[in-house]
């Protein structure tokens, strides 16, 4: 009976060295970015509890010349356990050397920022385009669709990586990535390329980002074109805002679980709601956005409409920390709708028929933005782009030049895709 109840205490010890190695694991992470501190942290109090609670157990199994034995073996395993899985870095690809196109502006914000430029052509001059991609932290690489037939139409078209994101700054402190930030980053933009008024065109988190610059610098913007935006306010949506994740065929579902149960994920994703600069120091910038990258090339073509060309794939990396953090934010801003409602600035917005986002996240903007026009885009996705480029390119030339648009507004206020027929729009 002794040895019975010697051996539970001993399982008991086990689990006890365990569970308080992961906790003070996590504890001082807490209070310091420093891997080596909390790594150490944590299997000090592994060794802690194996001998407070290992030396009764052996004790009563007749054998305590074997404590310290018991708790060096019980610290070393824990360590390789860790070093197997938590500690474990995944390999990252070389980076692949910058286009001839890319250039950099160094802005006072302290951003260095990626981008690419195509300048307009003939005589007449127009206010530049911006391009703003989505994610947050998913660029784009080159020059976006549509880009080609502005600069013919004489606009200067901008396309850049956001602060975080491809070929941009990646911040030591990932809890500066806030929309804030984003927003004084494209102010310093304008600025930097001399330009009273300027021209958005964002996609989805772009369109986020745009509502953001808008709020506070809406005198600076001619037009914006808006192609399945985000969330103007995150909070206004409790139940989700949609997620293309939810329709992942089973195949490319199991990888990415697979992907985003792994130990080293799990840790860090814990670490980020505790102290990001702890996940930043344990998991760095290059390992994490090639992760992301994984991830992203996974649920890439659940955006779109069933049976749509796959969308396109580059290796310009997107920004894991830049899109958690900025995320996160976004969702303890202030709503900035009130501010758009006296916003008087002519807006596009388009919606695809096979949008993943709630119909209720783009109607947000119709119903807020005084001066805009929506459009349903059938045949399209998220990335209206991929899905209907030349319909794409029609819609966002015909409203910046001031031209009737090739389909008519929708004006209704319900989703249009589940609606009976196409024809029931109403046109404006």
């Amino acid at each position: 009976m002794k040895h019975v109840s010697g051996a539970a205490l001993l399982v008991g010890a086990e689990i006890a060295a365990v569970a308080a190695g992961v906790v003070t694991f996590f504890l001082t992470a807490m209070v310091t970015s420093s891997v080596p501190v909390f790594a150490a942290a944590g299997l000090a109090a592994v060794a802690a509890i194996s001998w407070l609670l290992g030396r009764f157990a052996l004790r009563r199994l007749g054998v305590p010349r074997l404590v310290m034995p018991y708790v060096v073996i019980n610290t070393l395993a824990m360590a390789a356990l860790a070093a197997l899985t938590v500690f474990r870095a995944s390999p990252v690809p070389v980076p692949a050397v910058p286009p001839a196109s890319v250039a950099f502006w160094r802005l006072p914000t302290g951003s260095t920022i990626a981008y690419v430029k195509l300048g307009g052509e003939g005589m007449i001059h127009r206010p530049p385009v911006i391009f703003l991609h989505g994610g947050p932290g998913t660029p784009g690489e080159g020059l976006p669709e549509g880009s080609r037939e502005l600069a013919a139409a004489g606009f200067d078209v901008y396309a850049y990586d956001q602060l975080g994101a491809g070929r941009s700054t990646r911040l030591a402190d990932p809890s500066g990535y806030t929309v804030a930030r984003h927003v004084a980053d494209l102010e310093a933009i304008r600025r930097t390329i001399g330009a009273q008024k300027i021209i958005l065109v964002g996609r989805s988190w772009g369109g986020t980002l745009s509502a953001a610059y808008l709020a506070t610098h809406a005198d600076h913007v001619l037009k914006a074109v808006l192609t399945s935006p985000g969330a103007i306010w995150d909070p206004a949506f409790p139940k989700g805002i949609g997620s293309p994740w939810d329709t992942l065929p089973a195949d490319r579902q199991a990888r990415a679980d697979e992907l985003t149960s792994d130990p080293r994920m799990l840790t860090q994703g814990l670490l980020l709601q505790l102290n990001p600069a702890a996940a930043h120091a344990m998991v760095p910038d290059a390992e994490a956005d090639a992760r992301m990258r994984e991830l992203l090339l996974i649920g890439k073509d659940a955006t779109g409409c069933r049976n749509a060309r796959p969308a396109p794939v580059h290796g310009n990396l997107p920004g894991f920390y830049s899109n958690q953090m900025t995320s996160a934010d976004a969702a303890a801003v202030a709503d900035p709708r009130p501010k758009l409602r006296g916003v008087h600035v002519p807006t596009l917005i388009m919606r695809g028929q096979c949008d993943y986002l709630k119909w209720e996240v783009t109607y947000d903007y119709r119903r807020t933005l005084p001066e805009s026009t929506l459009v349903y885009v059938p045949g399209a996705g998220h990335s209206i782009a991929n899905g209907r480029p030349g319909l794409y390119r029609s819609l966002l030339t015909a409203f910046l030049l001031d031209r009737p648009l090739p389909r008519p507004a929708y004006t209704a206020t319900t989703d249009p895709a589940r609606s009976s027929a196409d024809g029931a729009q109403g046109a404006s």
